[in-house]
């Protein structure tokens, strides 16, 4: 944390330092020039340490799936998913309505599935997804951050 302070600190004051017009900055560039490599050191021992850190923790996999599996509202985008694949315009605006600010139990969310008008195939469908199971595009961007 101590490191990426400095280092936050140190490119907040080349953005203020350098922004400044050429005719002002001609006596002090070469000193703020000579500090990069240290605000980039700080930031490459910060996220060092933060990945040496992450590797000695654990998810408690327990705790996690139980709050997941209370929060049923979670698969209100895959249901809406397949509500606009069967053409269902007011997908978006009944989810909204039955989920914002709302917490949806299983029993709540499948007495919702047979409640609106749609095919047995289709209500097989949303019947069918879980918070466990449904996680959308989870791995896609998880890849992408993590690199």
């Amino acid at each position: 944390e101590g490191n990426l302070g400095v280092a936050n600190s140190l490119f907040n004051h080349y953005a203020q330092k350098l922004t400044v017009s050429r005719l002002q900055r001609d006596l002090s560039d070469s000193t703020v020039r000579r500090t990069f490599g240290t605000a980039l050191g700080h930031s490459l021992l910060a996220w060092t340490n933060l990945k040496r850190g992450l590797k000695r923790i654990a998810p408690d996999e327990e705790k996690l799936k139980a709050e997941l599996n209370a929060h049923w509202e979670v698969v209100s985008e895959g249901a809406q998913t397949i509500l606009r694949a069967v053409g269902k315009s007011d997908a978006y605006e009944t989810l909204k309505e039955k989920t914002r600010g709302q917490i949806l139990t299983e029993s709540e969310y499948k007495a919702w599935c047979d409640s609106i008008d749609v095919d047995d195939a289709t209500r097989n469908k949303l019947k069918n997804l879980s918070p466990e199971s449904y996680i959308g595009l989870a791995i896609e961007l998880t890849e992408k951050i993590a690199g």
